[in-house]
Order: C-alpha cells, then structure tokens, then sequence
C-alpha cells in the first residue's frame, strides 16, 4: 500500500486534494459506471478487480477511483507515474510485484498518464499483466486505441469517464464548503449563483471547480469576526468577466454560434472573426465550434466549394491535436475560407427532401435489379437479375433504375450556378439527358 510521508500536513494541500473522496459514496459523477449495482462499482466492492484503463478528460476522478481502489482492495498497491518512471524504474517495481506473487500476495500498479510511455515501456509491463504477476490500472487523457499497446489493451478493460455534470460539479463544490476537510470550520458566504458560475466554468474538471473555489474564497474579504465574504468583484477577478458572462448552456452560447454561422454564411469575414473569438475568449471549447464549422462547409458551401469540407476537417484535427489557445488561428483560416467561399445549400435541401420521402416510404421495397443475391434461393427470386455494372458500359452510365416504383422520377439534388456546383450541375444535366434517351 501507499505510504504517506510522516510530517504531511493536510491543511497545506491544496482543496483538491483535502477533498478527495475517501470512498464511493463520496465520489462525485460517473453514475454510468458507479451507480448502484454498475458493473465497476461491482468489481470494486468485490475486491475483483483486473487490469483496467480509466480513458477520460482531465479531473473526472480517474486518480480518486485508484485511490479508492487501493483503499478498499486487499492487493499491495504501487502508485506509478509515467511522467517520472522510464524502464528501470518499471523493473524494480515489476521485481517487487513477482517477489509478492511468490508470496501469494497480488499487486495493483496504478499507472496515471500510461499513455506517456512508449512502446518499449509500456511492453515491459506485458509478461507481468499475462502471468498474473501484476493487475494493471492506467489513467489516460488520449485515446487507449491509439495510444495503448494493443496487446496490453487487449488485456484490460477500459473505462470511459465523462465530464462532471453542472449539477454535479455544484453538489461537489457545495460539500467542500460544508466539509471540514475543506472549508467547513469557517465561516463563508458564498451565493448559489456564483457556486453556479464557477461549476459552469469549470467546463466538467472537478479538479478545477474546486481549485476556482479556494481561489475565490482566499480572496475573498475578511471581517473582524473572520468571516469570508464572496464578492462578484472577488469572481471578476479570480474567473474574469468575460467568462462570467458567457453561459456554455445558456442562451449566449447559442446566440453567438447562430451569429457566426450566419456571418460565415453572409460572407462576412470580419463579423465571423469577431464571433469566433469572443466564443474562444470566453472560455468555449474549440472542438464545439470546430464541430460547427465543419457542419457549415457541407450545409451551407457544399459542392459549390468542395475544399471547404477538406479545411473543416482539418481545422477540427488541429484543435484536437493541440489545443487553445494555438488552435485559435487554424479556426480562424477555416472560419474565413468559409465566409468567403461560394454557397450553396443544395446539400442539405436534397437530403431535407430524402428525408421526407424516406420517412413516409420505410416500407418500399429496394427493387429487384440492385439487390445483391449471394445464394442460389435470391438468384432464383431474380435477385439482382438484369444488373447493369457501369464501369461495363461504354459511356460508364446505365438507364437502371434505382429509386422504388413510388419514387421513380424524384429529384433531391437540385445543384445552384455557384463555384463548382455550375460544373457539376451540367455534368448532372448531360447524365439525366442520356438517362432519358437511354430509358429503354
């Protein structure tokens, strides 16, 4: 088990760490997997735990569950980290854990940040985990398919944890007012609505819901009675008003995305630069508005601009790749290409049309002539009888039909005369001329 140092002093440390759940009644969140009779609180209470990867944004409690893990487990328990460890330090923790197998005893090696090691390291671990010398927990911000040995992750269950809820973050940060491992010996005014802002803030982090907490409160002004008071002013400053007022459940954060689609949209370049950067400014995940921008290129550009689709995408990929506030130029290049590239809703007209027709047509059936037939029975039923293969046929065109007998003669992309889209809508123009003098 974890030693801790002799003359620690738990006031000293920071909230976060004063507050850290003791057990899982204490823990805040993550009720898909520790709700009653969940399946991980299942292996937890029953002391049968087997190697596990806990995938999931910073301060959702990944550390917490391995502490509270190896509180409640009978194993030996070695806390790693790869951020300090390289392969010799994996070896004498690796020689300590089959010296307690020998032993009859198991060994829980708590790796947080595993997806830091590399290869070479993380392969070192793998003999142990297959013979049983250790059970394996790894914390990790990145994706585990990417960034785990797949045959350490083919070996281990892995987790998701999701970012805290609002509601959550209010409950945790209400309890460490109340807490005396936090602030619950003083005296503290604090109103519900600036506990609000700061679990809003904290954009799902518990971690940093509570370090804005003791920041605001270490602030705050102090009476001749000791009594700590909360101030707006005292928020401003720790927080910053422009985060305040920026609610990313609110009404604000949808009026704002709806003016910068609508400036992009306008082909104002200036008005969407502007929009975008008082959303970043504010504290809004890039990836949301990257999400955005990539919905814009196909429903509001489309094939009148093809490339637009292509630097969305990319612009999502550099966001997630590094992050604010370096990905703030590679939004601003796509939000700019997409103001002041070609529109077209064709796009998302046509699929709008499908839709309806879709929806109220589930039961047609798809006809014969385009169905596959891989057995000798849906041969005989005429499954795909009459196929006409395209690449076959001299012009690369066929006349076979493929819409239902209902919707024979249908039409849901209707291509505008802008950017490419005019090149498109005369190539679509000569297929349907040829398709009608070829009908029969």
């Amino acid at each position: 088990m974890e030693q801790k140092p002799l003359f620690e002093n738990i006031s000293n440390q920071p909230l976060a760490s004063r507050l850290r759940p003791k057990d899982l009644d204490e823990f805040a969140g993550q009720k898909h997997l520790l709700g009653e009779g969940k399946i991980l609180r299942r292996l937890i209470e029953s002391d049968n735990i087997t190697s596990l990867i806990f995938w999931g944004p910073p301060g959702v409690g990944k550390t917490t569950l391995a502490r509270i893990i190896a509180n409640k487990t009978h194993c030996s328990f070695i806390d790693f980290s790869a951020v300090t460890s390289g392969i010799k330090e994996i070896r004498t923790v690796m020689q300590q854990a089959e010296e307690n197998r020998c032993l009859g005893s198991k060994t829980i090696v708590f790796v947080d940040e595993i997806h830091r090691f590399n290869k070479a390291q993380q392969d070192a671990f793998l003999p142990f985990v297959e013979k049983g010398s250790i059970i394996l927990i790894g914390a990790t911000t990145e994706n585990p398919s990417f960034e785990v040995n797949s045959a350490l992750l083919s070996r281990s269950k892995v987790f998701v944890l999701q970012p805290l809820k609002t509601d959550e973050l209010i409950m945790l940060l209400k309890r460490a007012l109340k807490d005396e491992r936090g602030f619950g010996n003083q005296k503290i005014t604090i109103s519900d609505e600036m506990i609000k802002m700061i679990a809003e803030f904290a954009n799902g982090d518990a971690r940093y819901a509570l370090s804005t907490l003791e920041m605001v409160i270490l602030n705050g002004d102090i009476n001749d009675k000791d009594e700590i008071t909360v101030t707006m002013e005292t928020m401003e400053q720790c927080i910053s008003k422009k985060s305040l007022l920026y609610d990313k459940n609110g009404e604000e954060h949808y009026n704002i995305i709806s003016a910068l689609h609508k400036s992009m949209r306008n082909s104002d370049p200036d008005a969407a630069v502007y929009w975008l950067a008082r959303m970043l400014e504010s504290g809004e995940d890039p990836i949301y508005i990257a999400r955005r921008v990539t919905r814009f290129a196909s429903e509001d550009v489309g094939l009148a601009d093809p490339h637009a689709l292509e630097i969305a995408v990319a612009a999502y990929h550099a966001c997630h790749f590094i992050g604010m506030p370096e990905c703030s130029v590679h939004l601003t290049q796509a939000v700019i290409y997409m103001s002041m590239a070609p529109k077209s809703n064709a796009m998302d007209v046509a699929y709008l049309k499908a839709k309806s027709d879709a929806i109220h047509s589930l039961a047609e059936p798809v006809p014969l002539i385009i169905r596959n037939a891989p057995t000798k029975l849906m041969k005989d039923l005429n499954y795909g009888k009459g196929y006409q293969y395209a690449h076959d046929c001299e012009d690369k065109l066929s006349s076979m039909q493929c819409l239902p007998d209902s919707l024979v003669g249908r039409e849901y992309y209707l291509p505008t005369e802008e950017g490419l889209e005019a090149k498109y809508k005369a190539k679509l123009e000569k297929i349907k001329t040829w398709k009608k003098e070829h009908k029969n």
